[in-house]
This record gives C-alpha cells, structure tokens and sequence, in this order.
C-alpha cells in the first residue's frame, strides 16, 4: 500500500494567501459637528479620545484621515456603520 503524506504545518502556511489590508477613510463634510464624528470614532472604533480628536481635525484640514487598516471585510462593516451616523467613510486597498 502506498504511503501517502499529509503536508506538515509550515508546508501548510505557506499556501495560505494575506488578504491585502484596507484602509477606512474619513472624508471631511460640512454638515456634521465635531463633537458628532469624535463620538462616532469612539463609538465605532477602537481609537482612543486623542486620536479620534486628531483624525477629526486632519479629516477637516486636508479633506480626509485614514482611520484605521484593516481587512476588507472590516472595513466594510465600518463603512456601512458609519453609514448610519451620517458619516463618509470609504474603503480603500491600503498598497
């Protein structure tokens, strides 16, 4: 009978392919309060106050903060909750 050989754990690994990361993007509006989008990142997100507070003001600064990157699936997910607090937020291929 022949001997059959089932790949060992790093033979494994090495066929699992990375997803590529994604980057959640805020875009700055004129329409929401600071205070609203600040709540909303601490809300949604794990980012502490300091962060939130600066990603806020580069968003109304320079158009838009890269919030956080993630997997596109997450990414997602944050783009449709964000959604719902009237916030712009897209999803990008973080290359």
């Amino acid at each position: 009978m022949p001997e059959t050989t089932t790949p060992t754990l790093p033979e494994a690994r090495q066929k699992q392919h990375t997803l590529p990361p994604y980057k959640v993007v805020l875009h700055n509006d004129d329409v929401n309060s600071f205070e609203h989008v600040i709540l909303t990142i601490l809300r949604l997100t794990p980012l502490k106050e300091a962060e939130a507070v600066s990603k806020t003001v580069e968003a109304h600064e320079t158009g838009q903060a890269v919030l956080l990157v993630t997997s596109k699936e997450r990414a997602e997910l944050y783009c449709e909750q964000f959604a719902t607090y009237k916030l712009t937020v897209t999803c990008e291929p973080d290359v």
